[in-house]
């Protein structure tokens, strides 16, 4: 299930299911509005979503109430995770899914969002958008996200990131597959559980923050999804950025031991950077190796 695309003059509904909102954030979101504002779009903040009901952020049924609205509001178009942080996942069990797949719209965010995104399209299989947060749209030193943005959910384009950018081949192969992932510390707490992302022939993606997840912790989370099975399951990797000591994707093959032969690649064009690609959680892909374009969108992930 794919949402429509957004339009000039469109609202675009903002919520924070991750941390509060503070004074700092809201000199870069009021730059962020007025850049969506400059492009023809309206903006428009969820009652909770400057709240700070539990002095580090709103409650998780004030969180959840702001997606199901958001998601039944008729004037919002598309809907943006203003910020990261921790805990979009208290939401999990308050939000009304049977109403989000009647509703069906853009929802976009990274990082803590990882969470929220692959909930969403696993529940009811509305294909979700890992790329820049509200905040991020104007928080970097580039246009980057917001050139990003536009070409994926206004024009509908298919082109992973921008011309000239440079991918490793970690491990040859060929693969298609529905793509799911996003931030790996988020990843790996969905491996298992009531809320557990379905990994099956799937091309996972992920990216890390160094300063919260050093080598030895990535190595947990890596270690801790093979032993449940995740790379058993799926047909692709894409690793994204992470400026550790240690290239992740030296990680992932001291995890992986040769046992495994789908194809890996890696880029600098999402995580925690500037440089934020749109990649719609839920859409097919194609990993080819040998292919000048190494990772490519085979389907429309808006309408």
């Amino acid at each position: 299930m794919i949402p429509e695309k957004l339009k000039k003059g469109d609202t675009i509904g903002l919520i924070s299911p991750s941390d509060s909102i503070t004074k700092d954030d809201l000199e870069v979101i009021n730059q962020s509005t007025c850049l969506m504002e400059a492009s023809g779009f309206k903006v428009k903040f969820a009652k909770n979503a400057l709240k700070n009901t539990l002095g580090y952020g709103a409650t998780a049924k004030e969180k959840a109430e702001d997606i199901n609205h958001m998601f039944c509001d008729k004037e919002v178009k598309a809907i943006f995770c203003i910020s990261g942080g921790f805990n979009s996942n208290s939401t999990f069990e308050y939000l009304d899914y049977d109403r989000i797949k009647c509703n069906p719209k853009i929802i976009c965010g990274f990082s803590d969002s990882t969470s929220l995104l692959n909930v969403i399209y696993s529940k009811t299989g509305l294909v979700t958008f890992h790329g820049p947060t509200f905040k991020a749209l104007t928080s970097w030193q580039t246009e980057y996200g917001y050139q990003e943005i536009i070409k994926r959910l206004v024009e509908g384009g298919l082109k992973i990131g921008q011309e000239g950018e440079e991918y490793q081949i970690v491990q040859e192969g060929v693969a298609r597959g529905i793509l799911v992932g996003g931030n790996l510390s988020l990843v790996n707490e969905m491996t298992a559980g009531k809320y557990a992302i379905d990994f099956t022939d799937k091309i996972l993606f992920l990216e890390e923050l160094f300063l919260e997840t050093p080598p030895a912790l990535a190595s947990n989370y890596l270690y801790h999804m093979k032993q449940n099975g995740v790379f058993d399951k799926i047909k692709g990797i894409w690793i994204g950025n992470y400026d550790g000591s240690i290239a992740l994707e030296q990680i992932l093959l001291d995890t992986l031991e040769g046992e495994y032969k789908f194809p890996i690649i890696k880029s600098n064009n999402f995580g925690h950077i500037d440089k934020k690609t749109v990649i719609p959680i839920g859409t097919m892909a194609k990993i080819d190796t040998k292919s000048q374009e190494k990772i490519e969108l085979v389907e429309n992930c808006v309408k």
